[in-house]
């Protein structure tokens, strides 16, 4: 038998750094930045298995000593050691399975995949607002189709879709907790669908601006404030509210906005970032609001952020108008579809949607960056003119 107990108290009152062996499998590892951790080497069916089990000093010699014997003895009965103390955390944590606890769980699992990592809490607000308030508190082993019915009725017929929407992330949380082993009805919320019946909510579209009508708008935000420059470059571009407000100077390269990923909806992984072509018109906005620029920038706000959506929104609604900063996209939209003859995939990438399927996309990598670019300058000539001239090809008139 190897020897045991190597170590000393005195040894481990300043240890060098390396590695430093107990005997019999345990090591205490001592890294440059000063910090220490007890490693245990143990051997199952032929296979070496390497586990931490603690930081020193905060566990100590003897403490050490103790939990790797227990782990030897694992390990001599041919059980992993890792696997077992897996399965006892899996265990720990099914103590409280509630619906909020699983809840959190799913969001930190998968944030990774949502936009900004989901700072903005647009995952998790249908859930914490409609949600959890009533069944946060059930074990998830317990939640039925009545419950989720029960809970989402009153939004059923008059927020249909923050209701779809809390029904979509309940059946995530619910396969997450499945994969943890937990015996969950995977169909709740789909039987709460059945249940539920049809809507009878009729979505309303964001009011949007006739595209006939934004120069006199344009024309009328004559002041360089930041929200006024903020909508004469939301209205030149494009693009929706949150990357125009969190535009930041190291983005704008030239002629050319790149946008990053991880802020462009449903963009975030292999689609990547998105360029926006700047017309002569949008790169003098930009040079008009460089002065306001703080942190990096473009429209900070009074404080450490950006420039909300709620101050665009209000401005428009102090001037008594229906259409909302977001309506925009719809109008350029418009614009494309009336007064151009932009083919149907590079009108949709001026908006940045997404079309066609993976395959498709994988295989035609341009971005019709030029063929936008001489369409954002044409946009910025109508926007800018009062007559609102109608142009008939992507070629400038």
């Amino acid at each position: 038998m190897r020897a045991r107990n190597r170590l000393t108290a005195g040894f481990l009152k300043s240890p060098p750094v390396g590695k430093h062996c107990d005997g019999a499998g345990l090591w205490l590892v001592v890294r440059e930045d000063g910090g220490a951790q007890w490693v245990l080497r143990v051997t199952v069916h032929g296979r070496r298995r390497e586990m931490g089990l603690g930081g020193f000093p905060s566990l100590g010699l003897a403490e050490a000593r103790k939990l790797a014997g227990r782990w030897r003895d694992v390990a001599a009965a041919g059980r992993d050691p890792i696997k077992e103390r897996e399965a006892e955390e899996r265990a720990a944590r099914r103590e409280d399975i509630s619906l909020a606890v699983l809840t959190h769980d799913t969001f930190e699992a998968r944030k990774a995949e949502l936009k900004g990592d989901g700072k903005a809490g647009r995952w998790l607000s249908p859930l914490t607002l409609h949600v959890l308030p009533k069944l946060g508190k059930v074990p998830v082993t317990d939640l039925d189709q009545r419950d989720i019915r029960d809970t989402l009725a009153p939004l059923w017929h008059t927020k249909a879709d923050t209701a779809r929407k809390a029904l979509n992330r309940l059946s995530i949380v619910m396969k997450h907790a499945a994969a943890l082993g937990l015996d969950v009805d995977l169909q709740a919320t789909e039987k709460a669908k059945a249940l539920l019946g049809r809507s009878r909510h009729v979505p309303k579209n964001i009011p949007a601006m006739a595209w006939t009508d934004v120069p006199a708008f344009y024309a009328s935000l004559e002041e360089p404030t930041p929200t006024h420059l903020a909508l004469r470059l939301l209205i030149l571009t494009g693009v929706r509210s949150s990357p125009l407000r969190n535009i930041r100077l190291d983005q704008i390269d030239g002629d050319v906005w790149t946008i990053p990923a991880e802020a462009m909806k449903g963009r975030k992984g292999a689609t990547g970032a998105f360029r926006v072509p700047l017309s002569t018109e949008a790169q003098r906005v930009i040079d008009l609001a460089r002065p306001h620029a703080r942190n990096g920038f473009l429209f900070p706000n009074n404080r450490q952020g950006v420039i909300s959506d709620m101050t665009l929104s209000r401005h428009m609604e102090r001037r008594g108008l229906e259409a909302r900063p977001h309506g925009f996209r719809s109008s350029l939209r418009d614009w494309l579809a009336e007064a151009t003859d932009a083919p149907h995939e590079v009108a949709e990438a001026m908006l940045a949607h997404v079309v066609d399927g993976g395959t498709v996309r994988a295989y035609r990598r341009t971005d019709f960056l030029e063929q936008r670019a001489k369409l954002a300058a044409r946009w910025a000539d109508h926007v800018t003119s009062s007559t609102g001239q109608v142009a008939n090809s992507l070629e400038a008139q």
